[in-house]
């Protein structure tokens, strides 16, 4: 998840993240439309996104070349970790505002509602390609679902 302060700053989802890993035109896309990379302030990534993404290394048996570059991007972002009361109380929120969505009860993944947990704590905007975090687009958390 990447998303993004007010003042600018993006937190990505492991989706994201793997995009801008892969280089390929939409990672491309994603990091010139956003500015991640260039920007001075480092984009955001939560510490569930960390976990994720190391057990994709580690099912798909990532070599030593590709483990090194996720951790040269890694140590690009700024990581937000979830034992902070607003992170847990911004969890509830978006729990609650999922359980109580006028379309009917929105069931989002434990490892998904930490992300946006952290993005709202970090008053960041969420970028994702995840249509599971749409639902959450309100004035309590800002979404931005990417288009592959």
């Amino acid at each position: 998840m990447t998303f993004s302060t007010r003042s600018g700053r993006r937190g990505e989802d492991t989706c994201v993240l793997l995009l801008l890993l892969r280089g390929g035109e939409s990672g491309r896309r994603i990091d010139r439309d956003f500015g991640l990379r260039g920007s001075t302030a480092k984009p955001l990534i939560s510490i569930v996104t960390h976990g994720e993404i190391a057990i994709l290394v580690a099912r798909n048996g990532w070599g030593e070349k590709r483990r090194e570059a996720l951790e040269r991007m890694l140590g690009e972002l700024v990581t937000i970790d979830i034992n902070h009361p607003d992170v847990i109380d911004a969890y509830v929120a978006i729990d609650l505002q999922s359980q109580r969505h006028p379309d009917g009860a929105r069931n989002m993944g434990k490892n998904d509602l930490w992300i946006g947990a952290c993005a709202r704590a970090a008053g960041a905007t969420l970028l994702t390609t995840d249509k599971d975090f749409g639902h959450l687009h309100t004035p309590m958390l800002s979404v931005e679902v990417l288009v592959q």
